[in-house]
């Protein structure tokens, strides 16, 4: 078998594990060096301690058991990201994903959730991927940056259908996800090469997460991150400009599904590659990060989860959108008023903040409109926050035009940490202020179970109904009861 096939040498102190490939390859290298004269170094491609526990940590995540807080922030993940891509079935990135789904075709081995298709792994974690990402329902890390859930948790369902494991094996496949996904950020981080760091982290993200999914070992580890690393350089935002959020989907989550996807599967097969992406020559930290630190790979591994560090919005809105969110609720909970005591509203946001998401064309990333739908509805569901047509109903436009969004450049000095501040005017001369410290599904503000599972209902009954819901829910939220991954199929599509 290609996974027992394994001897044993060591390098730099540390055991690793060798094909038979690898020894005639290094005895080439001898028979060559003998060839050339003594000044003439031809070094065999040597491992460092940091790729070897990193790949030895991959590969045995699949039989490391969780901490039960991280198995529990994991699973909440996970069905946010299927009520994700449920929802995005309905809006408009969702149904060109479904379009190329129906039209591409492909072998019927993987669930393309919200739907009656079934393709292949990589196709099905495109169009997953996309729809994962249609908006901004689904998770992003708290640091910015990166939205791992809507690429490492299609990638995984792609290959745990195609094999058949078990809901605790893919649980473990999506914590490691996000673990080595969001490694790959702190490790080179954003600067004059990378400028964008999305597909970076969904690429590593989904890689890993595929890769235990089909539990490869620790040298087909290292040909994967090689194969990731190859696939991760777009790191441009082009994205921004992209107000219909198909490409955005496609770059955050449906191509890096799918690299993620693709990786494994090559490797799995057989496929060989460089055995350190991460140092020597030309390696992937020096080409992004000449200063960078290829230890931050490792740091932490088995005691810090990137997953309980990942927000669940509580909102389905941008990002900088859900701490005034949260102030505006808490001063309505406060002293209740009606839309028409209204005289102003003030909201300070840092200033990248409110560049994202000032006077938007969409919906769920225009902070005006939004603030409008929560004092006019008391909240503001999924729907509302998808409801484009609405952006010019008269009452809309009333109360959006008493809303002023202020660039401030305190609260900028304090990102990652989104800080809102909303002040409410009435007509009688009341002011009502709120400021936000945490972000409601941060890790420092965690939302409750029973608020992730009102969230999750509210974007997947209206689609799949309510018998599929509670069922899905249910299903999910257990998963460590889950024997086959492919019990879900016929729960998450369409008849």
């Amino acid at each position: 078998m290609r996974r027992d096939r394994d001897t044993h040498s060591q390098v730099w102190g540390a055991k690793i594990h060798l094909t038979r490939r690898d020894l005639v390859k290094r005895a080439s290298w001898a028979i060559a060096a003998a060839a050339f004269p003594a000044s003439v170094k031809l070094a065999a491609e040597d491992v460092s301690p940091t790729m070897l526990k990193l790949s030895s940590y991959m590969s045995e995540a699949r039989n490391s058991a969780l901490p039960d807080k991280v198995l529990q922030e994991t699973k909440h993940h996970i069905l946010d990201t299927f009520a994700a891509m449920i929802s995005g079935s309905e809006l408009p990135p969702g149904r060109m994903a479904l379009k190329f789904a129906r039209a591409y075709g492909g072998p019927n081995i993987c669930t393309v959730v919200a739907s009656d298709i079934l393709l292949g792994p990589i196709e099905a974690a495109i169009v997953n991927g996309e729809l994962a990402h249609s908006d901004e329902t689904d998770d992003d890390y708290t640091g910015g940056g990166a939205h791992p859930g809507s690429a490492v948790v299609p990638a995984t369902l792609a290959i745990a259908e195609k094999v058949g494991i078990s809901g605790s094996h893919f649980t473990r496949a999506v914590a490691l996800g996000y673990d080595i996904g969001m490694r790959a950020f702190q490790t080179v981080g954003t600067g004059p090469i990378l400028k964008d760091s999305h597909v970076l982290v969904g690429t590593f993200g989904a890689a890993a997460a595929a890769g235990c999914a089909l539990s490869l070992n620790a040298q087909q580890m290292r040909w994967l991150l090689d194969y990731a690393a190859q696939q991760a350089g777009a790191g441009f935002a082009t994205w921004r400009r992209d107000t219909d959020h198909i490409e955005k989907g496609f770059v955050f989550a449906g191509s890096t599904a799918r690299n993620g996807v693709n990786a494994a599967l090559v490797v799995d097969l057989g496929w060989t590659a460089v055995n350190d992406v991460m140092s020597g020559p030309d390696n992937f930290v020096l080409s992004y990060n000449p200063k960078a630190d290829p230890e931050k790979m490792v740091d932490g591994l088995g005691e810090r989860y990137e997953v309980t560090l990942t927000t669940l919005k509580r909102w389905t809105t941008g990002g900088p959108i859900q701490s005034p969110l949260d102030a505006l609720q808490l001063i309505m909970k406060k002293h209740p008023f009606e839309p028409e005591q209204v005289k102003q509203v003030v909201v300070r946001d840092a200033t990248s903040a409110a560049y994202t998401v000032n006077n938007r064309e969409m919906p769920d990333i225009c902070l005006q409109h939004m603030v409008a739908v929560m004092i006019i509805d008391k909240t503001a569901s999924f729907k509302a926050a998808h409801d484009k047509p609405r952006m010019q109903d008269p009452e809309i436009l009333r109360v959006r035009g008493k809303v002023q969004l202020i660039g401030d450049e305190d609260l900028e000095k304090l990102i990652p940490k989104r800080v809102a501040i909303v002040e409410v005017t009435l007509n009688d001369g009341t002011k009502l202020s709120e400021r936000v410290e945490s972000v409601r599904g941060t890790p420092e503000n965690p939302m409750s179970r029973e608020e992730v599972v009102a969230k999750a209902r509210d974007l997947i009954l209206p689609v799949l109904g309510a018998a599929k819901c509670d069922v899905l829910i249910e299903k999910l939220l257990s998963l460590e009861n889950v024997k086959d991954i492919r019990e879900l199929r016929p729960i998450v599509q369409r008849s």
